[in-house]
């Protein structure tokens, strides 16, 4: 599977620091520069599907403060994104859910992590 090319919101969390990066958006401020974009030619081995109420309350808060900042259009091109891979959309539905669900995603050592947010 290869990763989307849309405008998306990517929370690297790698090593426990957080960072955050709007793909093909606009510039993020010097603190979210910490990691490039995801290239279409990164492999995703694995994905996974985690609420943020079960993400560690710091990088939960990054990431609703990122949230917070993102347009509904780009939003709307995560989840076609998401609909578009099936592998992606296969582990929502394993999981109840669908991307309208999607808040924001994570892309470390080969694993896609989908944030989700349920309420």
């Amino acid at each position: 599977m290869r990763i989307f090319t849309a405008s998306v919101i990517i929370a690297a969390l790698s090593l426990g620091t957080p960072a955050f990066v709007q793909a093909q958006g606009a510039a993020p401020s010097q603190s979210e520069a910490q990691k490039p974009p995801a290239q279409s030619s990164t492999v995703i081995r694995s994905i996974q599907v985690v609420d943020i109420k079960d993400l560690q309350p710091a990088v939960r808060s990054k990431v609703d403060d990122v949230v917070a900042q993102t347009s509904e259009e780009d939003l709307q091109s995560l989840r076609k994104s998401i609909d578009a891979t099936p592998e992606a959309a296969s582990a929502l539905k394993a999981k109840g859910l669908s991307s309208l669900q999607v808040v924001a995603i994570n892309i470390a050592d080969g694993v896609l992590t989908l944030i989700t947010k349920t309420a």
